[in-house]
């Protein structure tokens, strides 16, 4: 590992929570499904029969129908899963922290690694994917330095080393952004114009266009968001969900222009480091880049929300911490 480096910024006064991000409860008593002693259902998401798929941190894949709560173990993959997206023909892709972008096929519990590398370095830090309708799939890299054991020094250190991977149905893997400050959630337009990433060490999402005439060109989406960003996902009418893993941590805010005294906090007990707020959230985002939602838990019911998706008029909740998924039926509009 190279030596550790702390880059300096100054973020943006962070956002109060008002107007757009005003608080509510409406992220409160959201329905709790055990993930029957798997503990940190990263991310979630719904198959074509109404069953809900999540990886937790014993590196199961575990699946279960809301109607009878029976969860079972469909596939192990020896490592780390975070981000789930449905395949074709049943199968799922599963962006496993440790081993890369695999590809379950859940009924005969097959695992097929798809990408563990790029030219000749093993990816380090496998986060979260979307899959186009042709099969082409995004895929986030967190870091290139620190694997999720270490996610925190890759915050402190908070230097550009995620990118953001397109793998065509041939097998051929592409950088379409890199320098990203911790690459974390990936979601696609519904026309497929462009592709979204989360920097979750900027609080902002970047969009990288597919089509069009500004094909390759990258931009801010949404800048200063109030927490930390985490997975993503499109909702079926557009929306963009994303999931705030805390708000944002002012002790953080005030150490980031900060790279000396930074790293003094870096070699401190982790228990000691700013820690992420018992909170719930998500946000939605539409194509224009206007909040439309915002969901809140205060009291933090369901804590550190790192996976959102919407099915059937709810949202499904991961954490990387509770040992259960959650459900939350989406107000009325």
């Amino acid at each position: 590992m190279s030596p550790r480096t702390f880059g300096s910024w100054t973020p943006s006064t962070v956002p109060s929570f008002a107007g757009p991000f005003a608080v509510n409860h409406a992220l409160a008593g959201a329905a709790r499904f055990s993930t029957e002693g798997g503990v940190g259902p990263e991310d979630v998401v719904v198959d074509r029969r109404g069953r809900v798929l999540a990886g937790v941190e014993s590196g199961e894949l575990l699946r279960f129908a809301p109607d009878s709560r029976v969860v079972e173990v469909v596939a192990r993959t020896g490592g780390r899963p975070l981000g789930v997206e449905l395949y074709t023909d049943e199968r799922v892709v599963v962006c496993d922290a440790r081993r890369g972008l695999l590809l379950v096929e859940p009924e005969r519990g097959a695992v097929e690694p798809l990408v563990t590398e790029f030219e000749g370095r093993a990816l380090r830090f496998t986060n979260n994917a979307a899959v186009a309708r042709d099969g082409t799939i995004y895929f986030s890299d967190s870091s290139t330095e620190y694997g999720i054991d270490a996610y925190r020094e890759d915050l402190l250190d908070h230097q550009p080393r995620g990118r953001l991977f397109a793998r065509s149905p041939r097998g051929e893997v592409t950088p379409l952004a890199v320098g990203l400050y911790f690459a974390n959630g990936v979601a696609l337009a519904p026309d497929e114009s462009f592709v979204l990433v989360a920097e979750t060490a900027r609080y902002r999402v970047q969009r990288v266009w597919l089509q069009g005439p500004r094909a390759g060109e990258r931009e801010v989406f949404f800048d200063n968001l109030p927490g930390f960003p985490d997975n993503m996902s499109t909702g079926p009418t557009g929306t963009f969900w994303i999931a705030i893993v805390s708000p944002r941590s002012p002790v953080l805010d005030r150490l980031l222009p900060r790279p000396r005294l930074r790293s003094l906090v870096s070699a401190l007990p982790a228990a000691l480091q700013p820690q992420p707020r018992p909170y719930g959230m998500v946000v939605g985002l539409d194509a224009g880049a206007r909040v439309t939602a915002c969901l809140h838990d205060p009291d933090g019911g369901y804590r550190e929300v790192t996976g959102v998706r919407e099915h059937d008029g709810a949202l499904w909740l991961g954490s990387l911490v509770e040992p259960a998924i959650a459900r939350v039926r989406l107000p009325a509009s």
